[in-house]
């Protein structure tokens, strides 16, 4: 039996570094924050999903939702100027 293969270059060419590029550290920096909130909620989610949640489960999951929503505002309001394009 024959073997397809492609015959196409990738589509993607990795960096020349091998690594992200400064603009890629500064956007991953930028958004730090809200990284941090939903992993926050994630960890609060997970923890519950054997059991029923109780008040102060309720309250956490509601204080980690608003970390969340309140990164996400932050991140929208900013006006520093987007590296490499119109803003």
């Amino acid at each position: 039996m024959a073997h397809i293969v492609t015959l196409q270059a990738a589509v993607t060419v990795p960096p020349p570094g091998g690594g992200p590029s400064a603009a890629d550290l500064a956007a991953i920096e930028r958004e730090m924050p809200l990284i941090s909130a939903e992993v926050e909620l994630l960890d609060v989610q997970i923890a519950l999903l054997d059991r029923a949640p109780s008040e102060l489960d309720e309250r956490r999951i509601r204080r980690a939702r608003n970390r969340v929503m309140a990164a996400r505002r932050d991140l929208t309001n900013r006006t520093e100027p987007l590296l490499g394009g119109a803003a």
